[in-house]
Order: structure tokens, then C-alpha cells, then sequence
């Protein structure tokens, strides 16, 4: 099984369990961007209680490692948690939507692609530059600022640049976007 195998079958379920979700992370910056080897998917979600048991029944214990109290716990926190597939050994990173302005604004944003034949929800490219740049300043990570600039040497001519340097403005990550710049 490969990680289209993988989406259809997460896609599927998230789509049963009537979850909200965006592909976001490496994936989503390889789709907008350069393409990079990730050992993980993340996705981005805006489930209820409910939904997140129903994801639970549909993702089923021989196919999935999937702790429902991690989970719950993730929703009420606005954390992530993991869900491991066991046949291949993929971590999904389940991220909770956060109710703050920017992840309100990324996530309506978000827009159903044709990824490998399948159609799926996945973050704007101007929205992973800005998610990037914030886990850059989080982390010290120059993985990040280079999923940046291989988005920005991809997209240069169709970036929205003004909503950009707004979220840069708001979130304070001036530093990270100028490395970017440079970089690219």
C-alpha cells in the first residue's frame, strides 16, 4: 500500500464520520511546492465528540492504532493526536482546528483538489507558507523555511502576497518570512 492508498481510505472515513478536514504539512507543501519524502500526514480537523467516536468505529482496531481518550482529550485541549495505520506504519497526525482567527480564516479557505485521482480538501499555498513559517519560529526549523521557498519558487506568480504579509504582521514571523525571501 502506498499514501494514495492511505488518503483514500482517510478520506473515506473522514467523509463517513461527516469531518471537516484539510490536508496540510509536508503533503501539502509538496502539492503547492517541491516535492519531499514525509514519513507522516497531516490533516487538519473540525470534528465533534461524536464524530471523533464514529472516526474511531469506521478506522477499526486491526487497521489502526487509534486511542479514543487521546483523541477526546486532543479536541478539548485544541491539540493533535496520532492515529497509526498498522499495516504500513504511517503516522497521521490528527491536528484540531484552533478557534483562532488565522485557523478559522486557513480552513474556510481550504479547496478540494485532484491529488493522484482522488479529490481531496488541502490548505491554500499562502496558508501553509504562513503555517510553515510559524512552526519555523517555533521549532528553529530550517525544513520548514525550505518547504517555504519551494512553495514560493513554485507559486511565485499566483501567491496573494498582501494576505501573506498580513498573517506575517499578525503573527509576528517577519524574521522567518525574510529568511524565506532570501532563500528563494
Amino acid at each position: 500500500m502506498n499514501e494514495i492508498d492511505l488518503f483514500v481510505r482517510l478520506t473515506a472515513a473522514l467523509a463517513k464520520s461527516a469531518i471537516p478536514y484539510m490536508l496540510t504539512g509536508s503533503f501539502a507543501s509538496s502539492f503547492h511546492g517541491v516535492p519531499r519524502a514525509s514519513n507522516d500526514v497531516d490533516i487538519v480537523i473540525a470534528p465533534t465528540e461524536e464524530q471523533l467516536s464514529e472516526l474511531k468505529d469506521i478506522l477499526s482496531d486491526g487497521e489502526y492504532y487509534f486511542d479514543l481518550d487521546d483523541a477526546l482529550d486532543a479536541l478539548r485541549r485544541r491539540r493533535q493526536f496520532n492515529v497509526i495505520d498498522l499495516e504500513t506504519g504511517w503516522k497521521i497526525d490528527f491536528i484540531i482546528r484552533k478557534s483562532r482567527p488565522f485557523s478559522l480564516t486557513e480552513f474556510e479557505r481550504r479547496s478540494q483538489v485532484h491529488f493522484e485521482g482522488l479529490q481531496l480538501y488541502i490548505a491554500q499555498p499562502e496558508d501553509i507558507i504562513v503555517a510553515k513559517l510559524e512552526w519555523a519560529k517555533r521549532a528553529s526549523s530550517e525544513r520548514q523555511i525550505e518547504d517555504v521557498v519551494g512553495i514560493l519558487r513554485v507559486q511565485s506568480k499566483d501567491l496573494d502576497y498582501s494576505y501573506i504579509e498580513k498573517w506575517v504582521q499578525e503573527l509576528d514571523l517577519q524574521e522567518q518570512w525574510d529568511q524565506a525571501r532570501i532563500d528563494s
